[in-house]
């Protein structure tokens, strides 16, 4: 009840791989995932991601048993987000702030790439959506959903175009650029940005970061805004999601 599993292959011999397969129906996420051999001792599973889990086969046959349950009520509209995602406190918290919205009514979108426009149109929300008057940049339709906000972040210069007529709304976001832009708008409210702490060279990678950008990712490091990953790299071009 709640979804399925395929097994591939349908037959293996000792030492094969089997790759499992779960599949829950909308609304429902796998529970408990056991293969058992003969003598019900459990074969142990390697979590391959995308619902896909692979084991050895044993010199037995085996049993494998699944069970599937609904999704815990996340408060959201969107079925891309559940309460265990490490972001979830996150998005319901810019939902229900009013700072960002879906990308559709079902769809949070939460490993989409972040572009110029989404990031200005999120820090002018924060800002209360003050007045503007229209911008100079030839690339920037008015009525679009980031218009007036592209205006407001150039006139306070905290994203500026990368000319006078060209912002470049659809340009993906990097990690870097990202901190900057989080750096120029503190430094706008009149934020602290002197924080000292972690020492960016205690993460791997340090050398990659762009050297305009290595003052506004030390301070987002120390004030805790990025994090590196479970290698201690900060993967600083990578794309902000």
């Amino acid at each position: 009840t709640g979804g399925k599993i395929t097994v591939t292959p349908g037959r293996a011999d000792k030492g094969d791989t089997v790759t499992i397969t779960a599949k829950p129906n909308d609304g429902y996420e796998l529970d408990t995932l056991v293969v058992t051999d003969k003598n019900g001792n459990t074969v142990k599973l390697a979590n391959k991601g995308n619902g896909k889990y692979t084991f050895t086969m044993p010199e037995s046959e085996v049993e494998i048993k699944a069970t599937f349950t609904e999704k815990a009520d996340t408060g959201l509209p969107f079925l891309d987000v559940d309460t265990d995602d490490w972001y979830y406190e996150a998005a319901k918290y810019v939902y229900e702030a009013g700072m960002m919205n879906g990308v559709d009514s079902t769809s949070f979108g939460p490993n989409a790439n972040t572009t110029r426009g989404m990031i200005v149109a999120v820090l002018y929300r924060l800002e209360g959506s003050p007045a503007v008057s229209g911008s100079s940049f030839t690339d920037v339709a008015a009525g679009q959903y980031y218009a007036d906000a592209v205006a407001w972040a150039a006139a306070n210069e905290i994203v500026e175009g990368y000319d006078e007529n060209t912002f470049a709304p659809a340009d993906a976001v990097t990690r870097e650029q990202l901190a900057s832009i989080l750096y120029r708008y503190a430094q706008f409210k009149g934020y602290d940005t002197t924080q000292g702490g972690m020492a960016i060279r205690e993460f791997s990678d340090y050398t990659a970061i762009s050297q305009w950008a290595t003052e506004a990712m030390t301070w987002a490091i120390n004030a805790e805004l990025i994090n590196g990953n479970e290698n201690s790299a900060l993967i600083p071009q990578g794309k902000a999601t």
